[in-house]
């Protein structure tokens, strides 16, 4: 097997610093990567572009890990970029910094345009060819999400086939309302690159247990492309909700400030009516509201942080239907 860093995009910044952004290139030995490409069996994972989204950066130091560790079984390329906002994984921040910009709202970006608008238009150019595309997110701090696949109704026969055997546990199709066109999924999708967006785990933290369930989606994915020939774990089968309507999935607010106890993890099944967690107020020891299932249904989000205000979100409960 061979292995190489690519830099993908540079530019110059005052007092000698330098913006880079990076790939870990793995491919068999003996074999052309031009040709490889055209044969379709190039997969890309991407992650980093909020740079406080840092599930993503165990997902590529065990896929590069897991591969190196049987590299004989490899057999066509994988490209791993796991900081495309590399200031904002530095300084633990969703934007990049000094800019206030999310990098997810610039692509496809600009060769003329400023140092941003081109660093987008270059990842762009970069990822064009890849047969697959993964664009590894995290959720806030506030929120944990269980692995899941988001995926615009636009592209949905597109991506739905992959989606399937990516090992999550929960697939979104989602109205096309909804899509943002400045993000690097749509950006990919609209030019033939299939492009899965993953959610996952919570801000500012890893969850092991989640990257290394991506990891084992990922080899089935590569698996399926041809990249991969060895023994690969059979993916889970997911919840699959179609919900082009908006109507599946419920969302829970809170009715006013304070400190937020939750009594349900997510992942949990919950009844009408049934207690998801309660907010309080630590001075006077009272319950100021208790926060309920509006449906039964599956909680695939849960809220984390305990200090909310009025109209937080606390959680997402996917409607039994």
């Amino acid at each position: 097997m061979k292995e190489k860093i690519v830099t993908l995009a540079q530019v110059q910044l005052p007092v000698d610093e330098e913006l880079k952004i990076q790939k870990h290139r793995l491919f068999p030995d003996g074999m052309d990567e031009s040709e490889l490409e055209q044969a379709g069996k190039r997969i890309s994972i991407v992650t980093g572009i909020h740079g406080d989204e840092l599930e993503g950066q165990f997902v590529c130091y065990e896929l590069s890990r897991r591969i190196k560790e049987n590299s004989c079984f490899l057999s066509g390329l994988v490209d791993i970029y796991p900081a495309m906002n590399p200031f904002g994984i530095d300084n633990i921040s969703r934007g990049i910094p000094a800019f206030d910009l999310d990098m997810n709202r610039l692509f496809p970006g600009n060769d003329n345009g400023d140092m941003n608008e081109y660093i987008a238009s270059q990842i762009i150019s970069d990822l064009t060819g890849t047969s697959l595309c993964l664009d590894i997110h995290a959720s806030n701090i506030f929120l944990t999400e269980i692995p899941q696949i988001r995926i615009n109704e636009l592209h949905k026969d597109m991506l739905l086939p992959y989606a399937l055997k990516s090992n999550v546990d929960f697939i979104w199709v989602h109205g096309a309302s909804t899509v943002l066109e400045s993000t690097l999924a749509y950006s990919l999708n609209s030019r033939g690159v299939r492009t899965l967006v993953v959610e996952m785990g919570v801000g500012m933290r890893i969850s092991p247990e989640y990257g290394n369930q991506l990891v084992d989606g990922i080899f089935s994915l590569m698996k399926e492309l041809g990249i991969w020939q060895g023994e690969v774990k059979a993916p889970k089968r997911p919840v699959v909700s179609n919900d082009e309507s908006g109507n599946d999935v419920c969302y829970l607010n809170a009715p006013c400030s304070g400190i937020f106890i939750k009594e349900k993890n997510h992942g949990s099944m919950v009844k009408k009516g049934e207690t998801i967690g309660k907010i309080i107020q630590p001075l006077s020891g009272e319950v100021l509201a208790r926060i309920t299932a509006h449906e039964d249904g599956w909680l695939f989000t849960i809220r984390e942080y305990p200090i909310v205000e009025e109209g937080s979100l606390m959680g997402r409960l996917l409607k039994e239907v």
